[in-house]
């Protein structure tokens, strides 16, 4: 059974990392200002705006410190990774989850936290949390349903999630634990030590600025190790900024997904709000979810 992380309350401590790509501190500051709204302490970590030339918000080493020490400091009751981008992959071999197994707390984030996310649940069945990150809180993003998922599951509210019918839809019912993530951190972590299993799951998946034959080739990487002939459903997020070559592909990029899943027969919902855009509920991944696909609407709810 699925571990899931102590719920917040009032005056719990969030800290604040970049495990991955450099966040300036003043992209940050609207996210610190709204947790403290929220009535939760904020421990930033030395990444968030660090000095970092580079593409990364420090060396591994640093980024590596900074994430542990979150994980390994008791008074931190969740760890907000401030931006994805790339990096969690070079580190996630070095953290040591000693401490964290014994007393889990909510990480969360989406996009390159997906190695996180997917490494946690698959070695140490421990729920954690795919969700916006601190630029959504940006622009009054703070205010919109979206963010505010992230507020009420961090303090335990159960979660039911409608989405308009989509045409390539396929109706039906699933009732599973919930995994996903970024399609090409998906695509990546197979035959690593953080590859998931999807037999019997609610798979989700989403991605940003691919190309569609890309987004082809990632999707029939997951179809060939495996990863979408047992599911008990699968969820298609939105796929943003996608690019096609010089030559077109010749097919959208839903038309590409409905044919990569068109023999299975579990249900599937195509344009669900989890992304890289602004509509990105906040998903606990491992936790049971119910996903019903229907004529009219969608719905997933935990």
């Amino acid at each position: 059974m699925i571990k899931t992380p102590p719920y917040l309350v009032n005056g719990d401590l969030i800290g604040i990392v970049c495990p991955a790509g450099y966040m300036p501190i003043e992209k940050v500051q609207q996210c610190i200002e709204t947790l403290i709204e929220w009535g939760f302490k904020v421990k930033v970590g030395k990444t968030v705006g660090g000095h970092s030339k580079t593409y990364f918000s420090g060396t591994d080493k640093e980024r590596l410190s900074d994430l542990q020490k979150m994980m390994d400091d008791d008074e931190v009751k969740a760890i907000l990774c401030a931006r994805g981008g790339y990096g969690t992959g070079r580190i996630i071999e070095q953290l040591n989850f000693k401490k964290y197994r014994k007393r889990p707390k909510w990480i969360i984030g989406y996009s390159d936290i997906t190695v996180l996310h997917s490494h946690i649940y698959s070695n140490y069945y421990i729920s954690t949390l795919h969700s916006p990150m601190a630029g959504a809180f940006n622009e009054e993003g703070y205010k919109n349903e979206y963010v505010l998922s992230l507020k009420n599951v961090l303090t335990g509210g159960k979660s039911k999630y409608i989405c308009e019918p989509h045409s390539f839809n396929k109706k039906g019912t699933a009732i599973g634990e919930l995994v996903g993530g970024n399609l090409a951190l998906l695509a990546h972590l197979v035959g690593t030590d953080s590859d998931i299993k999807t037999k019997g799951k609610i798979l989700f998946i989403e991605d940003v600025g691919e190309y569609k034959y890309n987004i082809d080739r990632m999707m029939h990487q997951l179809k060939r190790s495996g990863k979408l002939s047992k599911l008990a459903g699968l969820i298609f997020g939105l796929f943003s900024d996608t690019k096609d070559s010089e030559r077109p592909f010749g097919k959208t990029t839903e038309e590409i997904l409905r044919d990569i899943v068109k023999e299975y027969d579990y249900p599937v919902c195509f344009g669900f709000p989890v992304s890289h855009t602004d509509k990105n509920y906040a998903l606990k991944i491992g936790v049971g979810y119910k996903l019903v696909v229907s004529k009219n609407r969608v719905v997933l709810e935990d």
